[in-house]
């Protein structure tokens, strides 16, 4: 029986929509994510649900303020990490917010990422097996399984709704 952490991630799509909000993270050696490019989310707390989760983490993350976003689906992570944690995200576009964003946290600093340029900025491996379907004009969500063995991905599949 898996017991997963339930998380979040929001990928916010600039007003022209050529660009995605990202954490560089770029500021703790012992994390994890070091050097990587990632959405903004985090942990859904036990009194939220992940739409409220989300919305709180953009804040805490960027001080943007969400007022619209779309799941476009979940990705369950297996065995990851030095802990083998497992892990159900909550994958969110953002096409509507208002604010400006400050410059980053402790994890990282903020940047608009042209989408052309995606390929181009380190990530994990396993992003790019499912991150094009966050900006697709399928409106179907998808449902991924990404089984790991620490940091190494050992496999990806996923169906659309």
């Amino acid at each position: 029986m898996i017991s997963a952490t339930l998380q979040t991630q929001a990928y916010i799509v600039s007003p022209d929509g050529h660009n995605v909000l990202l954490m560089h993270r770029n500021k703790s050696a012992d994390d994890v994510h070091l050097g990587k490019y990632l959405g903004l989310g985090g942990h859904v707390e036990p009194d939220e649900d992940p739409f409220t989760c989300v919305k709180r983490e953009v804040f805490e993350e960027s001080g943007l303020v969400v007022e619209s976003a779309t799941l476009r689906g979940t990705v369950m992570w297996t065995g990851f990490g030095k802990r083998r944690q497992d892990l159900l995200c909550f994958m969110f576009r953002v096409d509507s917010f208002s604010g400006e964003p400050h410059e980053g946290n402790d994890e990282g600093t903020l940047e608009w990422v042209p989408l052309s340029d995606l390929a181009d900025r380190p990530m994990w491996d396993s992003d790019h097996e499912w991150l094009p379907m966050i900006f697709d004009d399928d409106p179907r969500q998808f449902l991924g399984v990404m089984p790991y063995d620490g940091h190494e991905m050992l496999g990806w599949s996923y169906q659309r709704l």
